[in-house]
């Protein structure tokens, strides 16, 4: 890899990788979530089979990583080169310095992302600053010299590429949004140094000007910021005791969810268009319980949410696991088994057959809407919204092993690759 600067910014070119025979594109969250976004978008399956095709036959040439672009020369099965290019949408100035605000005051943040890790709490935390990392489905936009007007198989083998890059160094989508790595530390060092050299009060007013305007109404105070993290509650450890019946830890644990919860929901209001959404139902208690054990809360809490939930505590260890890879989506793939039919169950059959080469296909069976791999203690399950997710037999028990995936192939790979827990 090499990187240069052009003038314009950053432009990071990477050597052309090896083949990608019998294994996913991506095996980190984010990189699946990169490859939902070009899932999510392409109109033509058949594209995106032979894009994966040419990605794992090591098609794909050099590729170039820079502001709002990435390109490579794929080449045909016959050898003809073409060039493929995706635009992804470059983040604001504004944007920027929303989100060099939050991860200056993050340290934890800009460790990850030293470390070649894309926590999930960044991509939150930036979302509620306003600020879209990861592309969603129509973001990925193609350009290529075959003159497809839709993502072709050779913008699809580009994007399946970069999606092992992406896992390698999540570096490289912020450089897609605007960035380079060098540039961004300097930023988030010169902000830390600014807020450091801040000190001192605040400038006064001169008291004759101040008497001399006191018949002028001041304007209204502008709308108060969201604070940069959820309050923290009032101690419970008193002198006096709890009344009879109250368990003050679990009093305790529910005030600190409650904040973080009123903190999140408040970020969401003031957020552009919040309006305009559809309101949420209310959670049920079976499925707030699983939330509330997602927090972490201590062994007697625990405890009594296994119990008022009706999981025990093995299940709800399951549940929780669930919860942490796709909230309340991923929980009803744990606890639903439907019949799939007509126009799903064609559907299902078609990404089933698309997603191997058949000489790398493996063996199914298949039970409602599971399907199980034979020989080996992985599973896909497909949810209502035609995702699929990957589970792990551990222990007797099966167990959700990584988020979903629109591509089975990429699904098996995540769960045949997941450590277990």
């Amino acid at each position: 890899m090499n990187a240069y600067d052009d003038g314009a910014g950053v432009e990071r070119t990477f050597a052309a990788l090896p083949p990608a025979q019998g294994r996913g594109f991506a095996r980190t969250w984010w990189g699946r979530t990169w490859l939902t976004a070009l899932e999510g978008t392409a109109l033509d399956t058949r594209q995106l089979k032979a894009g994966r095709r040419l990605a794992r036959a090591g098609a794909v040439g050099a590729v170039s990583v820079r502001p709002g672009r990435i390109t490579a020369v794929v080449q045909d099965r016959d050898r003809t080169p073409h060039r493929a290019d995706v635009l992804l949408q470059e983040l604001s100035g504004e944007q920027w310095d929303r989100f060099l605000d939050m991860a200056a005051e993050r340290a934890g943040h800009v460790a990850a992302l030293l470390d070649r890790e894309m926590p999930t709490h960044l991509v939150e935390d930036a979302e509620l600053a306003g600020v879209e990392l990861l592309p969603g489905p129509g973001d990925l936009e193609p350009e290529c010299g075959c003159g497809a007007w839709d993502h072709c198989a050779h913008t699809a083998a580009l994007c399946y590429q970069v999606a092992r890059l992406l896992d390698q160094d999540p570096f490289v989508l912020l450089l897609m949004r605007g960035r380079g790595e060098q540039a961004l530390l300097d930023a988030l060092h010169a902000r830390g140094d600014a807020s450091a050299g801040r000190s001192g009060p605040a400038e006064g007013v001169d008291a004759a000007e101040a008497y001399a305007a006191g018949d002028i109404l001041p304007s209204l105070p502008g709308m108060p910021v969201l604070p940069p993290e959820p309050g923290i509650p009032p101690s419970f450890d008193t002198e006096a005791g709890p009344a009879a019946g109250i368990d003050a830890s679990a009093l305790a644990f529910l005030a600190a969810r409650t904040a973080v919860r009123a903190h999140s929901l408040l970020a969401q209001a003031l957020r552009e268009g919040y309006e305009e959404r559809a309101a949420q139902p209310e959670p049920s208690v079976a499925l707030d319980a699983v939330r509330l054990a997602a927090g972490e809360p201590g062994r007697a809490v625990a405890d009594r949410l296994a119990e008022g939930s009706g999981r025990g505590r093995e299940g709800l260890a399951v549940a929780v696991r669930a919860w942490r890879h796709g909230g309340p989506a991923a929980l009803a793939v744990l606890d639903e088994e439907w019949t799939v039919r007509g126009d799903s169950l064609a559907r299902a059959r078609a990404a089933l057959e698309s997603a191997w080469e058949e000489d790398e296909r493996p063996v199914l069976t298949s039970r409602a809407n599971r399907w199980t791999v034979v020989g080996a203690p992985v599973q896909l399950r497909l949810s209502r919204d035609g995702r699929w997710w990957p589970y792990r037999k551990e222990r007797g028990r099966w167990v959700p092993a990584a988020g979903p995936a629109q591509d089975p192939a990429t699904a098996l790979a995540s769960a045949q690759g997941a450590p277990e827990e």
